[in-house]
């Protein structure tokens, strides 16, 4: 009886690879190396300036280094003169006060820049029915109105008398913003007045209401009293007072007027961050200069020394073989010896010639 065969199992079944996705249109050419490394040199490697490219260049930097310099000369002017302006300030705001005639002799009198700010003593009494507001001028960022009067001095020394506008001091914005709730009163009779000189303001071209100026010039203060300023002609002086002190005091007493400013400001640091700017322009200039001279690898450059030697771009370079050093020399001689006397060791013949 034959006995059945085994049966052999099936070969098991290889999954075919994934075909790729056909793409339909042509397929984009993948580019050699000599391609690659021409379009990277052509790209990484610019081209050098021209001499009118730096001619356009050095202009532009010189034009820019002037710029800077003037920008910073104008902030030094503007430090120097409000260096000046603080130096009057601390020379005359708190020195003693002395007789208006030492500083203003007499009608028609213009103020000394250097004497701005000199505390003056005033006799004689206010016109107080002539005063007048001037407006948009705040005090500590508030508000309102400075309260001009006019007043006449009584020499007793036999000058003639001078009529000058004296800034009283400052009220707050009323109501309605127009004008302020009330002013208080002047002292009225014979009073001893101290203030300090300021110099007569431009005449303001905007318009105001009536009784009311925008600057503080002596014409057109007085102009605005309600028997205008004739009264006054051939009295007046170039200048006008901010008080400091009033004797006898008044009933009510108006803000006091600030104090003035002495902050030097900024200008000095923006004078040496200009003419910084200015050195900044040129020595970047320079730079450039020495960068353009001096040989530089682009990526260009390392892609044809690769197509050169007939590498693709990625592919390192080859190792440079070193030089044995003076030990592996040492050691090769003393190999080399070794192995000449090992034959003469195993070999008899070469022993019986030795012998013989």
């Amino acid at each position: 009886m034959t006995s059945p065969s085994p049966e052999v199992p099936d070969a098991p079944v290889t999954p075919e690879p994934p075909k790729p996705p056909e793409t339909s249109g042509p397929q984009a050419r993948t580019p050699d190396a000599a391609e690659l490394a021409r379009d990277v040199a052509r790209d990484a490697k610019a081209e050098p300036r021209t001499v009118r490219q730096w001619i356009t260049l050095a202009l532009g930097v010189l034009l820019v280094a002037a710029l800077c310099v003037l920008a910073g000369r104008w902030q030094w002017h503007r430090y120097e003169s409000r260096s000046a302006q603080i130096e009057i300030i601390e020379s005359n705001y708190d020195a003693t006060p002395v007789p208006l005639a030492d500083v203003l002799p007499g009608p028609g009198a213009e103020l000394d820049p250097q004497r701005v700010w000199q505390q003056v003593t005033l006799e004689g009494s206010y016109v107080p029915e002539a005063t007048v507001l001037l407006r948009n001028r705040p005090v500590g960022s508030k508000a309102g109105f400075h309260v001009l009067v006019p007043f006449v001095t009584e020499p007793t020394d036999g000058s003639e008398p001078v009529v000058m506008v004296v800034d009283r001091g400052f009220v707050p914005l009323g109501a309605d913003a127009s004008a302020p709730d009330e002013v208080a009163a002047p002292p009225s009779g014979r009073v001893v007045v101290t203030v300090s000189l300021r110099a007569d303001e431009p005449a303001s071209s905007r318009d105001a209401p009536d009784g009311q100026v925008q600057a503080i010039n002596t014409a057109q203060v007085l102009a605005e009293g309600p028997d205008g300023g004739a009264w006054a002609d051939g009295a007046t002086v170039g200048a006008y007072g901010s008080l400091r002190a009033e004797d006898p005091a008044p009933v009510a007493s108006l803000r006091a007027l600030a104090v003035p400013d002495t902050d030097p400001g900024s200008h000095l640091s923006y004078t040496f961050q200009w003419f910084v700017f200015a050195a900044g322009a040129i020595g970047g200039f320079l730079i450039l200069i020495r960068r353009e001279k001096r040989e530089t690898v682009t990526a260009g450059d390392l892609l044809g020394e690769q197509r050169a030697a007939g590498r693709t771009p990625g592919e390192p370079a080859p190792r440079r073989r070193r030089g044995p050093t003076a030990e592996e020399e040492e050691d090769a001689l003393l190999d080399a010896q070794a192995a000449a006397h090992e034959p003469a060791a195993h070999d008899p013949s070469a022993r019986d010639d030795a012998r013989t």
